[in-house]
């Protein structure tokens, strides 16, 4: 009898803290559920208010991929963009590192404050083209240096983006 009573209070206990659990989760947006690996597309960038939302990581949308998952502010590495969304108390809910996740040969708007959106080539907001991207290298001098206008390098995961001209 007793090892019933306690198998149930361990059940008890198990439903409470996973309830509780999915309530907290229940108040993020998709964006903000994301785990590390996962890819997110920027539908419109705002400094305070982007609207966002997980995508496969094969989509050429697929902007940038999380790179760290927090439950409050916290510092990400360079090259990383911050996503923090906060309750209606202003509290910090979910904080993502985000890495670049450029595609080869897809173009790209970037702003200082709404950062990274995947354009089409031929549209006037187009910023650059990724001439190539190098997985598992973060080495500027990876980049042919006479097509590449800039580039972009990310140390984790360890990748190289060369850049060019969206027109040509």
């Amino acid at each position: 009898m007793r090892l019933v009573l306690a198998l149930v209070a361990v059940a008890v206990a198990v439903l409470a803290v996973s309830g509780c659990s999915m309530l907290k989760d229940s108040s993020k947006s998709d964006t903000a559920k994301s785990k590390v690996g996962d890819c997110i597309n920027v539908i419109e960038g705002s400094q305070s208010d982007s609207k966002t939302t997980p995508i496969d990581c094969s989509s050429e949308k697929a902007v940038y991929k999380v790179a760290a998952v927090f439950d409050a502010t916290a510092t990400c590495q360079d090259q990383q963009t911050s996503y923090e969304e906060k309750d209606g108390g202003n509290k910090t809910v979910a904080f993502l590192c985000l890495s670049p996740n450029f595609k080869e040969g897809s173009c790209y708007n970037e702003s200082q404050t709404t950062g990274y959106k995947f354009v089409a080539c031929t549209a006037p907001e187009a910023s650059f083209k990724v001439l190539k991207r190098i997985d598992g290298q973060a080495d500027e001098f990876a980049c042919d240096t006479a097509t590449t206008i800039a580039f972009r390098t990310v140390p984790e995961p360890k990748t190289t983006f060369c850049l060019g001209d969206p027109k040509k």
